[in-house]
């Protein structure tokens, strides 16, 4: 049901999404887990540091105020990947066919995880965490089919599958997804 829908959202319009996510139904032992959780306070307080981090970094730019209204050549000054994190997001583009705009996308949103962790730098976790909010871009998982981590984690793939367990529950994209 849910790839119906999928179908009828066009790749040009997707790629202008900045985080797709599947959403999984969640158990009702992580619900009532007594676990302390963060508060809804800190997030707010990491999100206005964050905030001041972009406006100061953007300040006397016109029209800019945000990481996600940064141009092309603002993304290359203030997106620079080190070489792993070239490495990771290069293997992202071309294990799911990943389009420009969905570079660009990624890189920005990277850069506002960074700026939520306080990071002066992008990290190779905060560029797995940015193609990690990129699930709808795999064509309905499509993806996977020719790939090589297909061919290596088949026999887990397939296990997923068989129990009925969402691929959201499979590895996520990290640096060890290239090794």
């Amino acid at each position: 049901m849910v790839q119906k829908y999928l179908n009828r959202i066009s790749g040009p319009l997707l790629d202008r999404i900045d985080i797709h996510i599947e959403v999984v139904p969640v158990k009702y032992d992580k619900l009532s887990d007594t676990n302390k959780t963060e508060r809804s306070e800190s997030v707010r307080d990491r999100v206005i540091k964050a905030r001041a981090i972009q406006t100061k970094r953007f300040v006397g730019m016109n029209g800019i105020y945000s990481n996600a209204q940064m141009t092309p050549s603002m993304q290359r000054r203030y997106c620079q990947l080190d070489e792993a994190g070239g490495r990771l997001l290069r293997r992202a583009m071309e294990l799911r066919g990943l389009s420009a705009r969905a570079y660009d996308r990624i890189l920005k949103v990277a850069r506002t995880i960074a700026d939520l962790a306080e990071s002066e730098n992008i990290t190779t976790e905060h560029i797995s965490e940015a193609i990690n909010y990129r699930n709808l871009d795999r064509e309905g998982w499509a993806w996977l089919i020719n790939s090589q981590w297909l061919q290596k984690y088949r026999f887990k793939f397939f296990n997923l599958l068989r129990h009925k367990q969402p691929l959201s529950a499979a590895k996520p994209f990290t640096t060890a997804s290239f090794s």
